[in-house]
């Protein structure tokens, strides 16, 4: 039985946290800045209702102890303020699985972990607040947390191989896979810029306009090591143009709702890197600003 400990109450943090309660042999915790009350989580297509039924931590203090596993599911520009979490549950022997966006997750998160192990996850869950206490997951496309293959990823994928909510899924070219995460990440951007959903995509101009911020994202990425050629870019617009006209993104849920948005770990970071190879950005240029300024409020 491992002691685990999700930081995070958020869409992918109830997900996640169901996925540690399905496996049904583990001490499951969750870490919150307020009790959220009840949670439930609810499959869209099957209709399946799942309340979780793990204590609910609301300050650092409360603590008991170490975890061995902690799931940190807030959002990238949330981990300076789960410092105190961290801090109160990792050791040296505890192992951090970093449920977040970008590709800057050791960076981030190491600094506040107590030189626990930290093991970047590239999240693939459809999931989203659709009321008090509730998260909807559209469990029509697949719940996928991919990790680096190796001992540590290997021990995550057993910890949750009796759960039906998420799959792990061991990747040897780690880079390659988080910078096309990032890139979809980064054409998602858009949907926060205009304040719409994923039909905003069926325009010829976003679609151009997605289609260069996607080429200058693949740039990047092979400048940082990863293996994505430039034809990449047209597979991952026709993707998003291919999605269901109502599905949605975290940033863009995050818009509409008024929160600071998670944008420099899903957008800044092409810029920033881009300019550090220099390699041109035009369009994150331009887009970068803009939902900095709406994070802002």
């Amino acid at each position: 039985m491992a002691n685990i400990a999700v930081v995070g109450p958020g869409a992918i943090g109830s997900v996640a946290a169901l996925a540690a309660q399905q496996a049904g042999r583990h001490a499951v915790t969750l870490c919150a800045r307020r009790d959220p009350g009840t949670i439930r989580v609810v499959d869209d297509v099957t209709g399946e209702v799942t309340e979780l039924t793990m204590p609910v931590l609301t300050s650092p203090a409360d603590v008991p102890g170490p975890a061995d596993w902690v799931l940190l599911a807030v959002k990238a520009h949330q981990t300076d303020g789960a410092a105190g979490y961290l801090n109160a549950l990792c050791t040296p022997q505890t192992s951090v699985v970093a449920l977040q966006n970008g590709v800057e997750h050791v960076a981030r998160v190491a600094p506040h972990a107590n030189d626990a192990r930290v093991l970047p996850a590239i999240v693939w869950i459809s999931a989203e607040p659709t009321g008090p206490g509730e998260v909807t997951v559209r469990n029509n496309i697949s719940s996928l947390v991919q990790v680096p293959a190796g001992p540590e990823g290997e021990e995550f994928a057993k910890l949750l191989q009796d759960s039906t909510a998420v799959e792990v899924e061991l990747v040897s070219d780690f880079t390659t896979a988080a910078w096309r995460k990032l890139t979809t990440n980064a054409i998602a951007g858009i949907m926060a810029a205009t304040g719409r959903r994923a039909a905003v995509y069926h325009r010829d101009d976003i679609r151009e306009l997605a289609l260069g911020l996607a080429r200058e994202t693949l740039a990047v990425a092979r400048a940082e090591g990863a293996t994505l050629p430039a034809e990449e870019a047209e597979a991952l617009v026709t993707m998003f143009e291919r999605m269901a006209p109502d599905i949605g993104s975290s940033i863009l849920f995050d818009r509409l709702a008024g929160r600071e948005l998670e944008w420099d770990a899903r957008n800044g970071v092409v810029r920033r890197l881009g300019h550090r190879h220099g390699i041109a950005t035009p369009v994150s240029d331009v887009l970068v600003p803009l939902l900095a300024a709406a994070s802002d409020g």
